[in-house]
């Protein structure tokens, strides 16, 4: 059995998914998901089920008996549930950046962490693109939408701002990406795309109608907050992206089919320099 505890917003959640899913095809074993943590504050809402994923909720007897190893106390407990990766129960993330040893655990496994890098499920993309497919038809507005962005050159542009602006704590460790960064990935998209239409996406578009303005065809989406896998799936069918400093557009880019895409990605993804980001930006992607 793996278990994966799901927490955080939508983007957060497919990536707890994706890493627990992966594990569970590798050992050909049971997976269940940990949905305890939307009854508790701050109450995130769970919607990774608007896609086609398996859900198979966990009880709570079967957490409590992964849990035991992690509460267990002694140096010798410690040293037994950090080191013996094979038979490593409770799997807490240790860092930011990718760490191998995750994918050779056995099953059973409890996943605690955000597991923000496609190496851990880079062997069955296809399987997580066909989860994250859509469970409903899309709403007439984003139909049209739809549309309109498979008549075009479309590029994805992504400005993230909400508590990542309001909340000053967040803001002094994350921050958000700057007006220059969208007029350089502009400039970069217009050098090696022809004829790009421009779809912004944001949860402050009024903001980002003031302050972004691609000199090329755009078009200002309006913020879908109820629906956020439609806004999700939006972007994933425009050709080439723009993406902020957020793991919801990382998903929207990367769900992107397109072999020949374009993904423009933020150097700088936290203010905090002792955060390690190397693995999440795939390889094939441009950071500027």
């Amino acid at each position: 059995m793996i278990i994966t505890r799901l927490t955080g917003r939508l983007a957060n959640q497919m990536f707890q998914y994706a890493i627990g899913r992966a594990l569970s095809i590798k050992n050909n074993a049971e997976f269940k998901l940990d949905l305890y943590s939307f009854k508790e504050p701050p109450y995130w809402p769970y919607t990774i089920n608007r896609f086609n994923i398996i859900i198979n909720p966990a009880e709570q007897k079967e957490i409590r008996w992964f849990k035991k190893y992690h509460w267990k106390k002694g140096k010798f407990w410690f040293w037994y549930n950090r080191t013996i990766a094979d038979r490593k129960r409770y799997a807490d993330e240790r860092q930011f950046h990718f760490e191998s040893w995750i994918l050779t655990l056995k099953d059973p496994v409890y996943l605690d962490g955000n597991w923000q890098s496609e190496k851990y499920f880079k062997d069955v993309e296809d399987v997580i693109r066909k989860d994250f497919s859509l469970r409903n038809p899309l709403s007439e507005q984003s139909k049209i939408f739809e549309k309109q962005i498979g008549g075009v050159e479309a590029v994805s542009l992504h400005v993230r701002r909400d508590e990542m602006v309001s909340n000053k704590r967040i803001n002094d460790w994350h921050g958000v990406c700057s007006v220059e960064y969208y007029n350089q990935a502009i400039a970069e998209i217009a050098k090696r795309v022809k004829h790009p239409h421009f779809f912004l996406f944001s949860d402050d578009p009024t903001w980002t109608k003031e302050n972004i303005k691609p000199p090329l065809p755009a078009t200002y989406m309006p913020y879908n907050a109820d629906h956020p896998e439609e806004d999700l799936y939006l972007m994933s069918k425009c050709k080439h992206h723009i993406i902020a400093n957020s793991t919801f557009s990382w998903w929207g880019a990367w769900l992107n089919t397109n072999k020949n895409k374009i993904v423009i990605a933020p150097k700088k993804w936290f203010n905090t320099p002792k955060m390690n980001t190397q693995d999440i930006i795939p390889e094939t992607w441009i950071r500027i």
